[in-house]
């Protein structure tokens, strides 16, 4: 159950990497937000994250005639995904590397059964992963996210990002990164998403791996 729920959460992960873009819609008010006045005649309301030779990819139009509210929440979809799938590809190769926290004593595991190993030294692991969880997308849905009060609650309304509100912004910025200049946002913007998109490609890769052959990671020849 465990390694299903890895796989479906890697593969949909993977799969929201290439719904950023949309060309059309009417009826919105248009804000501007770190630089970013959306404009709906620009592919993805001229969103970041258009990268040569692959330019504006949306080959399958999930996006297409999409309002400027769905995109930000396409987007937003993709940009938090890609940041958790940057985390699980580095948590993956350390985790069946190196887990003296956890008193796994250089035990061998897979990544997919490092959560469940971990759980036989920790107990409350779950429990506490889960109010970390539930804290941060709190945060995140007040930040981002109008109030249902405000809107009402169920349909289109009561699912809608807020005006200013700038895909994936939520705010945490400890070390201070982020650019005040608005095309090296959009640049730093464009690396971010890339990566994502190409960690939730590799999180997928490194689950199917390890069910394939049931080894680490690191201790696959992979042929050569």
């Amino acid at each position: 159950m465990f390694r299903a729920s890895v796989i479906s959460l890697a593969l949909f992960g993977s799969a929201s990497a290439f719904a950023p873009s949309a060309r059309s819609a009417t009826g919105t008010s248009l804000k501007v937000a770190n630089g970013w006045a959306p404009d709906e005649s620009e592919f993805a309301y001229g969103l970041p994250g258009a990268l040569a030779p692959v330019g504006n990819f949306d080959p399958l139009g999930f996006t297409e005639g999409k309002s400027l509210d769905d995109v930000k929440r396409l987007r937003e979809a993709e940009v938090t995904h890609g940041r958790v799938a940057m985390l699980a590809a580095l948590g993956f190769l350390v985790g069946e590397n190196f887990h003296p926290l956890f008193g796994l004593d250089g035990k061998e595991i897979l990544g997919i059964d490092s959560l469940t190993e971990v759980r036989f030294v920790f107990p409350a692991f779950f429990e506490l992963l889960a109010v970390g969880i539930a804290a941060v997308e709190v945060n995140r849905a007040i930040v981002g996210w109008v109030s249902p009060s405000d809107r009402g609650i169920g349909g289109a309304e009561g699912n809608t990002l807020r005006d200013d509100y700038y895909p994936g912004d939520i705010g945490f910025d400890p070390l201070g990164l982020k650019p005040t200049d608005a095309s090296e946002y959009a640049l730093i913007q464009t690396k971010e998403l890339q990566n994502g998109r190409l960690a939730m490609l590799a999180v997928a890769g490194m689950v199917a791996q390890e069910l394939v052959d049931g080894k680490p990671i690191l201790l696959n020849d992979f042929g050569i």
